[in-house]
């Protein structure tokens, strides 16, 4: 009986121990996760009419509307400087770019400097950033990068996995989106929260669609936007822009006008040809298969003028909204990942864009100037635990707010140099204050697409900007009265006092801020070196 009663108390005594040492993990884990993940979707150029949540029309993207149906939606999410890389700088310091350094796609970007995720990492998060960043560099705050090179490629695209590139077959949507989910399933510590960047190259010129997309609207027809035919009377500025769909739009480059004997001679064909090249055979017969005969039918019909503008513009929309597609079905993964894995109800899920994008306004495509198309942003954001169902946030929000928010949520203390500010008593209906004008420079002029340097204010209302350098030009806009931003009331004696506001408005911005004209003047000196050295 002894003995017995000895290997029974064993046995309990063993048993206690092990569950023991589960409860204890689980609550390790638990408490971990008491910090909530972040998963931050950024995709290139995407119009926020190209989201069919904002109600446009164009589109549909029902994952990408998953996350403004499930959370809430932003209806004013702007930038603070239109380009691909300075505008990822600002999101990754939450400082704008004449304080964090990288005013233009030229200048180095600093990675010795703070950023959000290196404070998260330090919190104890995982980290990963994957897909394009366009920055170089070995990025830093993350414990795991897998990022494209420069503005990566559509097909066969090179990756750079911790330093190491190499060519991944494939298309970059789906790929830069499979390595997104296998850093979620294989390579993350499943008992520490975590932040992954999941950042698509799509929809960025040269806008080549994935194979199964390429017949996706061809059965739609696309009106252009009442100022498609825009003139440009009373805004200079405006007019000496090198973005218009009729006259700039490549079409081989752009439109995909690759003819087999060589006849439609372009600027930019070389490049395109390039990235071709990239493909497999099988890509190249399913590409060739869809737009020979397109180009054929344009070679026939050889179309002018107004006639050529509107083919321009159809062929633009139909490959621009076909990239957007894949980007939406990779978001879809990543959202049912988490809901078959119980992450849902504790992660925040963020989907942006490095800016907007014109898609027809104005007769342009491309981004940069300060109007509302490309400055503002798409910004949808779903937390379950704190954020309701079909939020709908009208304050304005720059994407200098991201930075701050998830250091809020994850409980980190945001450093005071940041000039952002947290977003989350906002989108959970606690704040009782908000901002009532955001600031947007512009630098990177002489250079592609001819957009001037400028600097600027809006307000709920107004919008007041300032090009400069070799032009002296200010615009005036009631965005009240004229949304579409085609009559600039600068001079108009009827709105003396508003200017007199806004310029106030603008002093008040630059000076919290800490930006200058000394400041544009040496922006502008390292600008002309750096551009000169890189030719």
């Amino acid at each position: 009986m002894k003995i017995a009663f000895n290997r029974f108390s064993l046995l309990v005594f063993s048993t206690f121990i092990v569950l023991g040492c589960k409860e204890s993990k689980t609550a390790v884990s638990e408490a971990n996760n008491q910090k909530p993940n972040i998963i931050f979707i950024m995709s290139d150029d995407h119009a926020y009419q190209a989201i069919s949540a904002y109600g446009h029309g164009l589109n549909n993207t029902p994952n990408i509307d998953r996350i403004a149906k499930e959370g809430a939606i932003f209806n004013r999410g702007y930038v603070t400087n239109s380009i691909c890389a300075p505008s990822r700088a600002v999101m990754l310091t939450g400082k704008h770019s004449f304080v964090n350094g990288k005013v233009d796609n030229i200048s180095p970007f600093n990675w010795d400097q703070d950023n959000f995720a290196k404070s998260l990492q330090k919190a104890g998060y995982q980290t990963a950033l994957v897909g394009k960043i366009h920055m170089d560099g070995l990025p830093q705050g993350f414990d795991y990068s897998n990022v494209l090179p420069g503005q990566g490629e559509y097909y066969s695209p090179d990756f750079i996995e911790n330093g190491v590139k190499k060519q991944i077959p494939g298309y970059v949507t789906n790929v830069t989106t499979d390595i997104a989910l296998n850093w979620l399933k294989n390579k993350r510590e499943k008992n520490k929260p975590f932040l992954l960047l999941y950042h698509q190259k799509a929809p960025h010129r040269t806008w080549m669609p994935e194979e199964k997309y390429l017949t996706l609207f061809d059965n739609k027809t696309f009106d252009p936007p009442a100022n498609f035919f825009d003139d440009y009377e009373g805004r200079p500025a405006a007019a000496q822009h090198e973005m218009g769909i009729f006259k700039d739009m490549d079409l081989v480059y752009d439109l995909k006008m690759l003819d087999k004997d060589g006849t439609i001679k372009t600027k930019y064909r070389p490049y395109f040809q390039k990235r071709y090249d990239r493909m497999t055979d099988v890509q190249k017969t399913a590409w060739d298969a869809y737009y020979d005969p397109i180009i054929a039918d344009f070679k026939a019909k050889n179309p002018q003028g107004k006639e050529l503008a509107l083919w321009k513009f159809n062929r633009y929309m139909q490959d621009y909204l076909r990239t957007i597609q894949s980007v939406d079905d990779g978001v879809g993964e990543v959202l049912d990942y988490l809901k078959e894995n119980g992450l849902e109800e504790n992660t925040i899920v963020v989907y942006t864009s490095d800016q907007g994008f014109y898609l027809g306004e104005h007769g342009w495509f491309d981004k940069r100037f300060m109007y509302e198309e490309s400055f503002r942003t798409p910004i949808l954001v779903k937390y379950p635990k704190e954020i309701k169902p079909e939020t709908v946030i009208d304050a304005l929000v720059q994407n200098l707010d991201f930075a701050p928010t998830f250091l809020d949520y994850a409980g980190v203390e945001i450093p005071k140099d940041i000039q952002g500010e947290s977003f989350r008593k906002l989108v959970s209906g606690e704040a009782s204050e908000w901002r009532d004008a955001i600031y947007y420079t512009y630098y990177e002029f002489p250079g592609e697409h001819h957009v001037k340097r400028h600097y600027g204010v809006r307000t709920d209302r107004y919008k007041l900007i300032h090009f400069y350098y070799d032009i002296e030009q200010w615009e005036l806009y009631d965005l009240e009265k004229d949304p579409s931003e085609m009559k600039n009331i600068y001079n108009d004696p009827s709105y003396t006092s508003v200017k007199e506001n806004m310029h106030q408005q603008l002093e008040n911005m630059r000076t919290k801020y800490g930006d200058s004209d000394e400041l544009n003047a040496t922006n502008l000196e390292n600008y002309l070196k750096a551009k000169g050295n890189n030719h």
